[in-house]
C-alpha cells in the first residue's frame, strides 16, 4: 500500500514539474511572424536555380530587373492553399508593372506530386476559378539555406528588381502588407 502510494505522488510530481516547466519556458503563439529588412541592410539574394514542372533549369537571376515574391510552400500546407489566391490575384495585379511570384514547391516527393496537383488544383480570385498563374520550381533544402533556412510554410521573400532581399515572412502574408511592399517596389 505504502508503494503504490509514493509510485501515485512521484507521478503527480513529474507531472506537476513538468506541466510548470512548460508553462515557463513556453513561447507565446503567433499566427506569423513579420521581419522586415530596410533597403540599406538589405542582402543580396542569393542565387538559386532549381528545376521547373517542366524540368527545366529556372534562375532566381532570370528575373534580375523584376520584383520578385519568392513564396516557399507545399501542397499539404493549410495557411499556403489561403495565400495562393492572394499571390494568383497580385500575379495578375501587378506583372505588366515588373513584377512576378515565384513559387517553390517543397513537397518531399517533389514533381511528382507537385506537378499533377498544381495542374488539378483551381483557386476561387475575385469569384472566379483560377489556375496558379506563376512559376513554380520544385524546391530542397539546399535551397532554402540558401534564403537562411524555413521556420516553417508558408515563407516568402521579397525581392527589389536590383536583387536585393527587402523582406521575409514566415507564415501567412498579409495581403495589405505584401502588396504595399510590392508596390513600393514597382
Amino acid at each position: 500500500m505504502k508503494k503504490s502510494v509514493l509510485v501515485i505522488i512521484a507521478v503527480v510530481a513529474v507531472i506537476a514539474v513538468t506541466y510548470l516547466a512548460d508553462r515557463a519556458t513556453r513561447q507565446p503563439r503567433k499566427s506569423h511572424i513579420r521581419l522586415t529588412v530596410s533597403n540599406s541592410a538589405a542582402k543580396p539574394a542569393p542565387e538559386v536555380t532549381l528545376k521547373d514542372l517542366d524540368g527545366k533549369d529556372l534562375s532566381l537571376a532570370q528575373y534580375k530587373g523584376k520584383v520578385v515574391l519568392v513564396n516557399f510552400w507545399a501542397t499539404w500546407c493549410e495557411p499556403c492553399l489561403v495565400e495562393i489566391p492572394w499571390l494568383i490575384e497580385m500575379q495578375q495585379k501587378y506583372a505588366a508593372q515588373g513584377f512576378t511570384v515565384l513559387g517553390i514547391a517543397m513537397d518531399e516527393e517533389g514533381a511528382s506530386v507537385v506537378t499533377p496537383w498544381v495542374k488539378k488544383e483551381r483557386f476561387d480570385v475575385n469569384g472566379s476559378k483560377s489556375q496558379m498563374n506563376y512559376p513554380i520550381v520544385i524546391g530542397n533544402d539546399a535551397a532554402a539555406d540558401k534564403f537562411g533556412g524555413l521556420l516553417g510554410y508558408p515563407t516568402s521573400v521579397l525581392i527589389t528588381r536590383d536583387g536585393k532581399v527587402v523582406k521575409r515572412i514566415t507564415g501567412i502574408i498579409s495581403y495589405d502588407e505584401i502588396s504595399k511592399s510590392i508596390e513600393s517596389q514597382l
